[in-house]
């Protein structure tokens, strides 16, 4: 009777990061952060900020730790609920600088060369300005998931092929060093690590770029117009939805290929309104286009006011902030420091 009490209070535990931008933007908050809300209510969560992440790339030093702070202060507003989901920084947690070492020596160098974002980041910045960390940042990914012996992982599209390289890398280790090979020096025996399943976002989060409907909207587009930023001003969003890119047809309309802008801005208005793509298509089927853009933008203002307000008070309390993530960091070090000892000892270190 215990155990069926036990296991029926059981659940299984998702993790997701974050790179620490300090700006995050509609798409950010309607393609992903809603939905993890929504995670934190049936789901043993962990959300963190990945500053180790954040390094593979030049970047402001000067500005990491602001960023780090931003960006927790942010998810913390939009209604991440610290007593279900743990809040931490990465870095804080020590065990992933670790364990991406020890799971280093066991990844074939040919996985990470065939890995897609490591040959377009590269292109970009140039391959002889490439850091090494670049090519390994799948390894870390790998880390962050295994530690805490997660069931699931959201992932966007671009991301599925990393979480391949995880699941991979948690057979490779089990193959090698789990089962009766553990038992022989000490260990529980079975499997080193769980070997976690991709969590797939609903569709219809996809939000495009203000300036080009066929583009994702991005934080790396140069032009500051092409996006919606969730602390912009009232009259920054305004401004920004009055500008937008629109086209020269009658009416507003779903789903018609021919224009992306509409869909793309009904989808917005769909998503911050709560209301039914249904009742979107009849309550703004005649409207012009500045009648809707005016629709939009005080739709986004009240929406974004009260997340704005709410980053301001967390922001501003840097003791309140700082207690939120040193608890959270100690909820997960608990957790992956004891994933951590078992890799030692399965691998064969002599323990501490």
């Amino acid at each position: 009777m215990v155990n069926l009490i036990e296991f029926s209070f059981y659940r299984k535990r998702i993790v997701s990061g974050v790179q620490p931008t300090g700006s995050i933007h509609l798409g950010n908050y309607l393609g992903a952060i809603r939905n993890w809300i929504l995670l934190q209510n049936t789901y043993d969560t962990f959300f963190f900020i990945v500053d180790l992440h954040a390094i593979t790339l030049p970047y402001d030093a000067q500005q990491l730790s602001k960023a780090t702070r931003d960006t927790a202060a942010l998810y913390l507003a939009c209604g991440v609920d610290t007593s279900k989901a743990s809040v931490f920084v990465q870095s804080h947690v020590r065990a992933h600088a670790e364990l991406m070492w020890l799971l280093s020596s066991v990844t074939p160098v040919g996985w990470l060369n065939r890995m897609i974002q490591f040959k377009e980041k590269s292109r970009k910045a140039g391959d002889e300005n490439v850091g090494v960390g670049l090519l390994t940042y799948p390894v870390l990914m790998a880390s962050d998931i295994l530690l805490y012996q997660s069931d699931f992982v959201p992932v966007g599209e671009d991301q599925k092929q990393h979480l391949e390289l995880t699941r991979e890398l948690a057979e490779r280790v089990n193959h090698l060093f789990g089962g009766r090979k553990w038992k022989k020096l000490g260990g529980r025996g079975g499997s080193v690590f769980k070997v976690p399943e991709p969590l797939i976002p609903p569709v219809g989060a996809r939000v495009m770029s203000l300036t080009d409907g066929l583009s994702k909207m991005s934080k790396s587009a140069p032009s500051d117009q092409s996006r919606i930023n969730l602390l912009d001003p009232k009259d920054v969003i305004a401004n920004k939805i009055k500008r937008c890119k629109t086209d020269s047809f009658p009416g507003m309309e779903f789903d018609n290929p021919e224009r992306p802008e509409c869909n793309n801005l009904l989808s917005i208005y769909q998503l911050i309104s709560g209301k039914t793509k249904e009742e979107v298509a009849e309550e703004c089927r005649d409207m012009n286009w500045g009648t809707f853009k005016s629709l939009l933008a005080d739709a986004l203002i009240d929406h974004l006011q009260p997340i704005q307000v709410r980053y301001e008070e967390i922001i501003s309390d840097s003791a309140y902030l700082d207690g939120i993530l040193a608890e959270g960091a100690m909820k997960a070090a608990g957790i992956a420091d004891a994933t951590l000892n078992n890799v030692y000892q399965a691998m064969g270190f002599l323990q501490r």
